[in-house]
């Protein structure tokens, strides 16, 4: 065991200083997909003290080419992301205190889990949850590194709230389309590209080397060999970092039903739902479909849709992006 960091501290700018104030941190990973996985792992083997990973979905098929840690049996058995990573973490070092949760990561839930956090790794698919996140940030005063990748494309950036530009001062507006991984693809090395910066950055930020930090945004593509970084000016009128208005937390009411972005997917909250336990919800559902169930969800494969159903209320209806077709399918499923 006094052997499982010596190749870390024999780096001289983490030392066992660095790897002591490295076992003390409490590090966040939003999403624990791609490069949620592989930021998890890394983070788990450089001994942080507390990881705490937060993800909303569970394990698919098509997630196994690039998503680090996950095995199909994972995929076969439908677990929750979150169950997933912490069982296969816990086997590779059980000095780190790990705290998964399964549910999206709305204000509420964030705000929590951001304050009590040293440092935040960006690991989600959308811009309305990072926009959220550097809201909470810079509100709490806490790191976070953004990092995003899709194709063979990735790119990253550090913010130190009060010290360097905050996303906003990057993107005014939520970018609205572009491509994602269902609709453009992606390579593997891209994502562990991004994750090895993130990880570097987290590190950094860990163990009080805030000058070494990379503060311009970052963006680069292994497939055309090219790298290009931009200097970002911290902007004075920025709604968050600079009039800490916080938009995100301003405008955080969650919608009823949603679509996913690229996933031919719709997710849906309903309350009703939350209030049915599990043998109600199978009841319901007994003789409309092919269903199966775990301790976290319930499958049913009902006409051309697969949904997915998890404790917090929340549906996922595969086979749809239309919001009113979504919301009637589980209507005609469950009466509600």
């Amino acid at each position: 065991m006094r052997e499982r960091y010596s190749r870390q501290t024999r780096f001289k700018n983490i030392g066992q200083v660095g790897q002591d104030l490295i076992k003390k941190s409490h590090v966040l990973v939003v999403g624990a997909g791609a490069l949620g996985t592989a930021a998890a792992e890394g983070l788990t083997r450089a001994g942080v003290g507390v990881l705490s990973i937060i993800d909303r979905d569970y394990v698919e098929w098509s997630n196994l080419q690039r998503q680090q840690l996950y095995t199909e049996k994972d995929a076969e058995n439908r677990l929750p992301k979150a169950i997933a990573i912490k069982n296969h973490l816990s086997k590779i070092n059980r000095d780190v205190t790990l705290h998964t949760y399964v549910a999206e990561g709305n204000a509420d839930i964030l705000l929590s889990l951001i304050e009590e956090a040293d440092a935040v790794v960006d690991a989600t698919d959308n811009f309305e949850t990072r926009m959220l996140i550097n809201d909470l940030s810079q509100k709490l005063n806490t790191p976070w590194v953004y990092g995003a990748c899709v194709s063979s494309q990735g790119m990253y950036m550090t913010i130190v709230p009060g010290k360097t530009p905050c996303l906003r001062c990057l993107f005014a507006e939520i970018p609205i389309g572009g491509e994602t991984c269902d609709t453009s693809g992606i390579i593997s090395p891209a994502v562990q590209m991004v994750s090895a910066f993130q990880q570097t950055e987290i590190l950094k930020l860990l163990t009080n080397q805030n000058e070494a930090l990379q503060t311009s945004f970052v963006t680069f593509d292994l497939w055309t060999n090219t790298h290009f970084e931009m200097r970002v000016t911290r902007n004075e009128k920025c709604s968050s970092c600079g009039q800490k208005l916080y938009p995100s937390l301003q405008n955080s009411q969650q919608k009823k039903a949603e679509v996913l972005c690229g996933r031919d997917t719709v997710q849906i909250r309903n309350e009703g739902l939350k209030r049915l336990s599990k043998q109600e919800l199978m009841q319901k559902l007994t003789g409309i479909g092919k269903v199966d169930a775990n301790d976290y969800l319930v499958h049913v494969v009902y006409e051309t849709f697969r949904i997915v159903i998890f404790q917090d209320g929340r549906a996922l209806v595969h086979g749809t992006n239309d919001i009113k077709e979504a919301n009637s399918v589980l209507a005609r499923m469950i009466g509600m």
